[in-house]
């Protein structure tokens, strides 16, 4: 049994069907998608020990099972330069969940390291009654929420229909370069793809997948946040 299978069945016995945040990061590990380095802490010292071995700016984010809306319970904070922030950050994202949801399971703060800023794109899947796993790929920000600018292909896919699928979107211009923007690795978002499809394929149980956002670079990709539904 690999990880993946590990934590699939750790959430099936727990009735759960949303994963944790760190065990879809975990997966995402195993499936070969970049993350930026993470770790799990439990107290207020341990959180400023883990963003001193990370390296500052880190993120702080609060881990439940029941706080899917992270930030809508007052549980980010980002920025964070010194392990006084960090420590200071722990006890409010803790105080800030207990208000939003008394009673939820506080499993800790996850502590991450705070990735550069990058070309923002997504992406998603859904598991599709009729079709099976759906995979969908958009630029970020504006273009998927307003636009609508997003591609869809039924995996599995290769690396050609990968490509195409980044080639297909209106804007795919964006991740050529533009003005002092350098061109995006449009190889590495077709290797996530690649990746994800594999994922998916492997583990039908899962539901829903959403890669939001994964930062471009010029050299690579990371994946900032990661959530995945089982059925």
């Amino acid at each position: 049994m690999n990880t993946t299978d590990k934590i699939i069945a750790q959430a099936r016995s727990e009735n759960r069907t949303a994963l944790l945040e760190s065990e879809a990061k975990t997966i995402m590990t195993e499936y070969g998608v970049a993350v930026p380095k993470f770790q799990l802490a439990t107290n207020e010292k341990e959180a400023a020990q883990i963003a001193q071995s990370i390296g500052f700016p880190v993120v702080a984010k609060i881990v439940s099972p029941e706080i899917i809306h992270k930030s809508d319970a007052g549980g980010v904070k980002v920025g964070l330069k010194t392990a006084a922030d960090v420590e200071a950050a722990y006890t409010t994202i803790i105080e800030n969940a207990k208000k939003y949801d008394p009673n939820a399971r506080l499993l800790g703060v996850l502590i991450m390291e705070m990735a550069p800023s990058g070309i923002e794109v997504i992406v998603g899947a859904i598991k599709d009654p009729q079709f099976g796993a759906t995979i969908m790929f958009g630029l970020g920000g504006i273009f998927v929420e307003v636009l609508k600018d997003v591609t869809f292909k039924i995996a599995p896919i290769n690396t050609d229909e990968a490509k195409e699928m980044i080639n297909n979107l209106k804007a795919s211009a964006l991740l050529k370069g533009y003005r002092n923007t350098p061109p995006a690795d449009t190889d590495a978002l077709a290797q996530i793809l690649v990746n994800v499809s594999t994922l998916l394929t492997e583990h039908p149980e899962i539901k829903e997948l959403d890669l939001n956002p994964i930062l471009a670079y010029a050299k690579g990709a990371s994946t900032v946040d990661a959530r995945i539904i089982l059925e």
